[in-house]
């Protein structure tokens, strides 16, 4: 009887967290290569971690199979206020969804979810959809492609209501 109440407690903590979402469709492939390098904030939705960024950047560097990620926040002058070193894995063979660590063990999901053929923009998700970025090459995007990326995030589960706009391009 003494064994059933940690059984049960630890069945009732995994189950609460293994909630299930409705699957997050990705983009086909990722060549890490050509999504290596530096990419502009355009648009979030807010998250704690980002709290006072005005406007963010992310450096992605392929290193012995992983990925080095450094994620830089700037405030509404364009000062760099702070830095977030990081490594990321891919969990698939299309490489469109990662794992990205910045305090391990501790790992988020990065999933691809919109990706211009050239790489110009990049939309990035993961399945709660409680965290999304929409990620440029350039300090803006063309009407066109936020055009076709508003229209297609409610098709995913997403709310383009509540993404806040970067102010600050570094």
């Amino acid at each position: 009887m003494s064994y059933f109440y940690p059984i049960l407690l630890t069945a009732l903590f995994l189950t609460g967290c293994s909630a299930k979402y409705p699957p997050l469709p990705t983009v086909s492939s990722l060549d890490l290569e050509r999504y290596g390098g530096k990419w502009i904030e355009i648009a979030r939705y807010e998250n704690r971690f980002e709290q006072g960024c005005a406007g963010a950047s992310a450096d992605y560097t392929l290193k012995d199979g992983k990925i080095g990620v450094l994620n830089r926040c700037y405030d509404e002058k364009g000062s760099l206020t702070g830095e977030a070193n990081g490594e990321a894995y891919a969990t698939d063979t299309s490489n469109t969804k990662l794992k990205v660590t910045f305090f391990w063990p501790f790992y988020g999901d990065y999933h691809v979810i919109m990706l211009a053929d050239d790489y110009r923009y990049s939309v990035v998700g993961e399945p709660s959809r409680r965290y999304l970025w929409i990620l440029s090459r350039n300090p803006k995007l063309s009407d066109d492609d936020k055009h076709r990326i508003l229209t297609e995030l409610p098709q995913l589960g997403y709310n383009p209501s509540k993404l806040y706009w970067t102010t600050v391009q570094p």
